[in-house]
């Protein structure tokens, strides 16, 4: 089903990064999840044999059944993640961008709420030692310098996430396997019968799903990192990790049960099955792994953002690749809008408990739109359609239940994920309308019948020579179009005489990975026109590529670079190039209708503080001119003087 052999393979090496990128997230749930199903009512026999029931099937039917084995199968070219699932099918029905906007939006608003509950979670177990201790402070200074050291990539810092994470599940193993030993009575939780019975006729028993559903919240995190480590670690890996977590629910369970009919009174059940004397190594690894399990989700984030962008999702800001390592990623913008975003929920909620309201409730509807676009890709891959609708049917109903519950914390701070989930889509919808009012108007002409005249041109001595080789970046698609833009910009804007006429066209493909290139000489040593097919994880360097590509031509005597100028061309020396990037501005003179015009003049607001095209395509700056050039998506109404004499 699209996928290659040897990314189903596993090693010893890659069984330990994926401990440490990739179930950072769902890892560290145990530290809130049973505090969360508790919270200040009393505990009972009833409560917590049903919640760690529910706990342990939901990590089986959604994060081993839903995403281990099958969503993993849904990867593109060994990369995995919504918006790559979405590659896969887009083009199968136009309605598949509507869940793709709602995952994205959802899984960053995530993003944003989880390093904050993760780090406070572990920083508010210091409680236990020093009560009057002010964990906020330490939260936010734990935060902003994971956030500084983004700006330096996580190659170093990243050999250290698996052997710290393989300490901290052995530890949940151990904690909760002391519990257990003790009060082996809890395993009985295992029925799904105690699930049943806490959800259909314990008073409020439904409504605690909201709670239980944050225990599989990183599994999707878990899906969106497969390009890091491959699927075949994913798989065996995770049978050690779900092992740890249950034995540590379990543990966390029978230490309730032995406190059945008392209150927590702020208690953490996580580290009230520490020994005293474990209790300050214990916050100390805790804390470690909440700070590798936000980098996890940082470093996802940018790899959405990344891709959104190559989809026409998100405006074209500025991608930095720290190394040449696969995966690493720094996108400037997004890192301190994270950061801000991280440091608002902090100062809004103050406590861990607090965060527990507003956590899940986004994340629930980025599963449900991954439900729908894998039904839609088992489909594509003709996969029997009941078992498609089987699959359909049991997941929808298992992620709309959650849904529901995770409804009720809505006004208790639900709405501020879905606030950030709304800001994040309505930009997401802004960008992709505004690239398809801008595909339907802008004009193309047939280049070929401008060759003559582009030769007639490159041959006019009376006009000065503008450059040795011209190259014009280009959004036409088809090899025998040009905009009608860059028509006018070479011959009347300022005529732009030139040897050799260049035309580049960067195509992104549904692959994340692809270089390819493709060249069409329509007139020897005078008109080119470059196709380059770049997957949507591939940076734009299109001035080392073009590079690449005329040095290819040169050894294949395509064409001759040496310059014109008859004194530098007895020496040798190569031409000069320039690029000439058109950037569109909206012009006054558009009649648009009203929506067209509030979005374009949004997108326009928007564009003008991101990156600009020259630095995008990574043009080297001194050898680009940016031209602006007015979009006139629909020209205005005919306007009708009359000349009066006096």
């Amino acid at each position: 089903m699209g996928s290659h052999q040897h990314h189903d393979k596993a090693s010893a090496a890659g069984l330990l990064v994926a401990l440490g990128i990739i179930f950072g997230d769902i890892g560290t749930s145990p530290l809130y999840v049973m505090q969360a199903i508790i919270g200040t009512g009393e505990i009972s026999d009833e409560v917590v044999y049903g919640a760690v029931s529910c706990i342990f099937w939901t990590l089986t039917l959604q994060t081993t059944v839903k995403y281990v084995i099958l969503i993993l199968r849904a990867d593109n070219k060994g990369e995995g993640g919504i918006l790559a699932l979405y590659a896969l099918v887009r083009k199968r029905a136009t309605w598949l961008t509507v869940p793709a906007i709602i995952g994205a939006s959802t899984l960053l608003a995530d993003g944003i709420i989880t390093p904050p509950i993760s780090v406070s979670s572990a920083i508010e177990g210091l409680r236990i030692l020093y009560p009057q201790i002010q964990t906020i402070p330490i939260v936010i200074g734990i935060l902003t310098l994971l956030f500084i050291i983004q700006i330096f990539g996580t190659t170093i810092v990243g050999r250290a996430f698996g052997p710290v994470m393989m300490i901290w599940f052995l530890m949940l193993a151990l904690l909760g396997l002391s519990q257990v030993i003790g009060h082996p009575e809890i395993l009985k939780s295992i029925s799904p019968y105690y699930g049943y019975q806490l959800l259909a006729h314990h008073p409020g028993g439904f409504w605690m799903l909201g709670a239980v559903f944050l225990c599989t919240t990183g599994a999707e995190a878990l899906y969106s990192d497969l390009g890091h480590c491959g699927r075949g670690n994913i798989r065996i890996s995770w049978i050690f990790v779900k092992t740890c977590l249950i034995l540590n629910y379990f543990g966390q369970g029978a230490w309730l049960i032995v406190h059945s009919g008392g209150y927590l009174k702020g208690q953490k059940p996580f580290y009230a099955i520490m020994p005293d004397w474990f209790l300050l190594p214990g916050i100390a690894i805790a804390t470690m792994a909440t700070i590798i399990a936000s980098q996890a989700l940082i470093s996802g984030s940018f790899t959405l953002i990344s891709e959104a962008i190559r989809l026409n999702f998100w405006p074209k800001v500025r991608l930095i690749y720290p190394s040449d390592k696969k995966g690493q990623l720094y996108v400037p913008s997004v890192n301190w809008l994270l950061w801000a975003g991280c440091i608002g929920i902090v100062l809004h909620f103050k406590e861990s408990s607090h965060m527990e309201a507003a956590y899940g409730l986004a994340i629930t509807l980025t599963m449900i739109m991954t439900t729908l676009l894998m039904s839609v890709y088992l489909y594509a891959n003709n996969v029997n359609r009941g078992i498609v609708a089987v699959f359909l049917l049991i997941y929808l109903a298992i992620e709309c239940s959650f849904l529901a519950a995770n409804l009720l914390k809505f006004t208790h701070g639900g709405w501020v994920s879905l606030l950030l989930a709304t800001i994040i889509g309505f930009v997401i919808t802004v960008w992709l309308k505004a690239f398809y009012i801008k595909l339907r108007l802008t004009e193309f002409e047939s280049l070929e019948k401008y060759i003559n005249p582009l030769k007639e041109l490159s041959n006019d001595i009376s006009i000065p020579k503008y450059s040795t080789h011209l190259i014009f970046m280009s959004n036409a698609s088809h090899e025998s179009e040009i905009e009608t833009k860059i028509i006018y910009s070479i011959f009347y804007k300022r005529p732009k005489r030139a040897d050799i006429y260049w035309f580049v066209h960067v195509d992104t493909t549904d692959e994340p990975y692809t270089m390819d290139y493709h060249v069409n000489v329509l007139a020897e040593d005078d008109v080119v026109k470059v196709t380059f097919r770049l997957g949507f994880r591939v940076e734009q360097r299109i001035n080392l590529f073009f590079r690449k590509v005329v040095e290819d031509m040169v050894l294949n005597n395509e064409v001759d670079i040496t310059s014109r100028y008859e004194s530098l061309n007895r020496q040798n020396i190569t031409g000069d190039f320039r690029f000439i990037v058109l950037e569109r501005y909206l012009s006054i003179e558009n009649n648009l209708p009203f929506m067209e015009e509030l979005i374009m003049k949004i997108y326009f607001g928007i564009k003008s503080i991101t990156t600009s095209e020259d630095k995008w395509f990574g043009l080297d700056s001194s050898a680009v001119k940016v031209e602006k050039v007015p979009l006139v998506l629909t020209p205005g109404e005919r306007i009708r003087m009359r000349r009066v004499y006096s």
